[in-house]
């Protein structure tokens, strides 16, 4: 059976741990040494922007847990993901002995970005574009890796969250998805992982006190994501890569949350 490209969301944590990056590296290499799903990594690195801005003594500023992006802050911004992270990823990956290639939002129009709120500045929404470049560099067994930063139709840099923009690339490139974190998924009133979670069930799980605090906004974005792109979505943990080769030949180790 010929699975569908997978898009994997890479979760800003991992990124500032070298040795969970040279597992998970090292388990997509050994995966696609046995397979050929196309793999695509679409990657954030708010703690590298968190960083640099404190370096150069910016304000770092968050509204609904978006960071706001003034017009003279974007290029701090865009060197830290488009750059520094992007760049980290790559590095990874050569020494995973994956062959990779580094893009953004805007290459080959893969992405059509507009600005999400002016109160927010340079911060964008992503849509689905063209993915001809993309499909091109998979055909040649490369593995994309692609930062979430965009252009608008005027050519300005936009800052776009993570979790959406691999939203939008999936559904660019007709993929599935999951967004790799620092969590297993979502456990029951019992501690044990969910397996699958449906809206009414997961209403139900926070109403009654199981899903709180910080799960409950990964939860909605996850149910948010799986019907943009109308199908259902993967939220795995990158704790465990012996078990990443699973989920690449579409497996469930996660919480699948369906639509």
């Amino acid at each position: 059976m010929s699975l569908r490209p997978l898009v994997v969301k890479l979760g800003g944590a991992a990124l500032s741990c070298t040795e969970t990056l040279e597992k998970l590296f090292n388990a997509i290499a050994a995966y696609k040494a046995s397979a050929h799903r196309e793999i695509v990594i679409v990657h954030g690195g708010g703690y590298l922007v968190d960083d640099l801005m404190k370096a150069l003594n910016l304000k770092v500023e968050k509204k609904q847990g978006l960071r706001v992006t003034p017009k003279d802050q974007i290029n701090v911004v865009a060197g830290a993901l488009a750059g520094t992270a992007n760049k980290l990823l790559q590095g990874q990956a050569v020494r995973s002995g994956i062959h990779s290639v580094g893009l953004s939002l805007a290459d080959g129009g893969l992405c059509n970005i507009t600005q999400l709120d002016p109160e927010l500045g340079n911060v964008g929404k992503a849509a689905p574009g063209d993915a001809k470049l993309l499909q091109a560099i998979l055909a040649t067994g490369c593995v994309p890796i692609i930062s979430s930063i965009g252009l608008d139709v005027d050519g300005e840099l936009m800052n776009v969250n993570a979790d959406q923009a691999a939203v939008a690339v999936a559904a660019a490139l007709d993929a599935e998805l999951v967004l790799l974190s620092d969590v297993s998924g979502v456990l029951n009133g019992k501690g044990k992982l969910m397996p699958a979670l449906d809206a009414k069930l997961a209403d139900e799980l926070i109403e009654s006190g199981v899903i709180t605090d910080g799960m409950v906004v990964k939860v909605k974005a996850a149910f948010e994501a799986a019907n943009a792109l109308g199908r259902p979505i993967e939220v795995a943990s990158w704790r465990y890569p012996e078990r990443l080769a699973d989920l690449f030949s579409g497996g469930n180790i996660g919480t699948r949350f369906t639509v």
